[in-house]
């Protein structure tokens, strides 16, 4: 089954090569497309984490993983399945981000910490409430600690 789903907005940032870290204080715009009414967002800006649902529409179709890899080809981390990993190379390109929103003006919101690139098609836009966050501790790999070391700094 395929489905068809049409973005809702278009980030605009300074990003413009997809990279690996320092997207902690990247500033992005997030522009809701013509077809989107403004009052899609009215409320909004009383939530103050917003997460996004984006496609990453430049990763090229021959470069999708569908098995088990080393995450950023890195023979130091173990190889595990891409649904066991965040990379972008993911079969169906969907990226999502917990941001933080800094303000809502008319038609956009500006945020920071997305790590999406300029262009970007944004599919879905949700507020972030507490009561969907996990209860108790989370567990993870000390690899993936390692490789997230520098992605927001």
């Amino acid at each position: 089954m395929i489905y068809n789903i049409k973005p809702v907005a278009v980030v605009s940032n300074s990003r413009e090569m997809i990279e690996d870290d320092n997207w902690g204080g990247v500033i992005s715009t997030i522009e809701l497309t013509k077809d989107m009414h403004e009052s899609s967002l009215k409320g909004i800006d009383d939530f103050s984490h917003l997460e996004i649902i984006f496609y990453f529409d430049k990763v090229a179709d021959e470069k999708i993983q569908y098995e088990a890899r080393h995450p950023r080809n890195n023979t130091d981390y173990p190889e595990v399945g891409i649904f066991a990993q965040r990379g972008k190379n993911r079969p169906n390109k969907i990226g999502v981000t917990v941001v933080e929103l800094l303000e809502l003006k008319d038609r956009t919101l500006i945020v920071k910490g997305l790590d999406a690139i300029d262009g970007t098609p944004i599919i879905d836009i949700k507020p972030v409430m507490k009561e969907f966050l996990p209860n108790g501790e989370i567990k993870q790999p000390h690899w993936a600690t390692d490789l997230m070391r520098n992605y927001w700094d």
